[in-house]
């Protein structure tokens, strides 16, 4: 009769339930390493000075980890960025200069700070690996840490094998050597900060189980990796993706609001996987809430309570509220109360005309939905006029209606509304 696996220790089990935990290098070993507070890590790749949702869930899991007791630390790729990690790539990075990779490092330090607590008994902790990489001599990297590494077994990690039978790419020795660099960061970080678990995608296995085999050879020390699946949606789509780019987890590249909506307008089929995935709620609270959404999905009750969590987190209260209210306004029709910043962040994705101000002033509402382009004709244009379908700034019109200078929203715009969710902005040129 076989033996029975020992069980996970609860924080495993949790990540399990949670759909975080795809592979481990001994699930059993580091069940029971777990049971004394550990410091483990993860890094992040500073090719820009944000970063996206993707990269929300190794930032999820190292938060997950301080709660339970552990030490986080967070590894900004400084040394590793001027190289390029190959995984998920299907062609060469374009390099960065030091100089940039250094401002993409102090930029993204903000988002850090917003989802771990950098103080208290189990504060995070941020280190640069160009503070290690850059000092080594080539010769002693190829001569200490090189001679550790196969070439046969290098060439057989998915991150290198995708690239070498690829047609039109092939992988220069710069990116084929990523590999040697992220396992000596888990050794540097395992003899000076005692850190003895990575976490990262599923991407990053082959490397993880590199720096776990390096650890190994240098310091005789046994150290642990830890992966997430990659998340997918289940239309199939790329998850973090929209119709006008990645979802950036700061204001200078997606605004609040606009991550806000995307949490919002996720799809009933995807939004349990996200609520366990990315809420720090307690499972049990988010069955139920993920019940109670299924018995009226049209409140979007789950995706509402996501969506709160995460912009709070990421962008702060008055972020949050600014968001809610731009919501509720765009639902309602009622966006006179707007600000312009938040009118411009609400309406951003709306299609948009550019029309002169002496032309707009006078103008009888039939001829500006033509000329805006909400109508193709004056006879479509009276359609949507006798139909009740249009309003202006909230404020429903009719065919007798006349544009004045004061029909403008802090002087410079018209949010012309067809029906209820299609909206077309109308600037004004002076």
């Amino acid at each position: 009769m076989e033996e029975a696996a020992a069980p996970l220790h609860p924080l495993l089990a949790e990540l399990s339930a949670r759909g975080l935990l795809h592979q481990t290098t001994s699930a059993e070993g580091l069940s029971a390493h777990l049971v004394t507070p550990r410091v483990v890590y993860a890094g992040f790749d500073p090719t820009k000075d944000s970063l996206t949702i993707g990269n929300l869930v190794a930032l999820t899991l190292l938060r997950r980890f301080q709660l339970a007791g552990h030490r986080p630390v967070v590894l900004a790729g400084g040394g590793t960025g001027l190289i390029g990690d190959p995984s998920g790539k299907d062609a060469e990075r374009t390099l960065l200069d030091a100089e940039r990779i250094a401002e993409n490092v102090a930029g993204q330090r903000a988002i850090f700070e917003r989802v771990l607590d950098f103080e208290g008994p189990q504060a995070a902790l941020l280190v640069d690996n160009a503070s290690w990489l850059e000092p080594l001599g080539y010769i002693a990297m190829l001569r200490d840490v090189g001679k550790h590494f196969s070439v046969n077994m290098m060439i057989q990690k998915d991150s290198v094998k995708s690239r070498l039978e690829g047609r039109d790419h092939g992988i220069s020795y710069t990116e084929f050597s990523y590999m040697i660099l992220q396992a000596y960061d888990f050794a540097h970080l395992a003899s000076s900060a005692d850190v003895t678990l990575q976490l990262g995608g599923s991407d990053q296995w082959g490397n993880i189980v590199a720096g776990v085999d390096l650890t190994r050879r240098l310091h005789h020390k046994e150290v642990f990796g830890l992966t997430a699946p990659l998340l997918t949606k289940a239309d199939g789509g790329k998850f973090g993706k929209t119709e006008t780019g990645a979802v950036w987890l700061t204001a200078r590249y997606t605004s609040a609001y606009a991550f806000y909506q995307f949490w919002i307008n996720a799809a009933d089929e995807d939004i349990g996987k996200f609520s366990r995935v990315f809420s720090l709620a307690p499972l049990a609270t988010i069955e139920q809430r993920l019940l109670e959404h299924a018995q009226n999905p049209s409140t979007r009750s789950a995706q509402r309570l996501l969506a709160e969590e995460l912009t709070e987190l990421l962008h702060g209260p008055s972020a949050l509220n600014d968001a809610r209210v731009a919501t509720e306004a765009l639902f309602s029709g009622n966006v006179r109360a707007l600000s312009a910043a938040l009118l411009d962040e609400a309406f951003a994705g709306a299609p948009r005309t550019t029309l002169p101000r002496q032309q707009l002033v006078g103008l009888s509402v039939v001829d500006a939905l033509v000329d805006a382009g909400v109508a193709k004709s004056k006879r479509e244009s009276r359609q949507f006029l006798a139909s009740g379908a249009i309003s202006i700034n909230g404020d429903k019109v009719d065919e007798s209606s006349v544009l004045s200078a004061g029909s403008l929203l802090h002087d410079r715009l018209l949010l012309i509304r067809r029906g209820k969710k299609t909206w077309h902005v109308v600037r004004v040129l002076e």
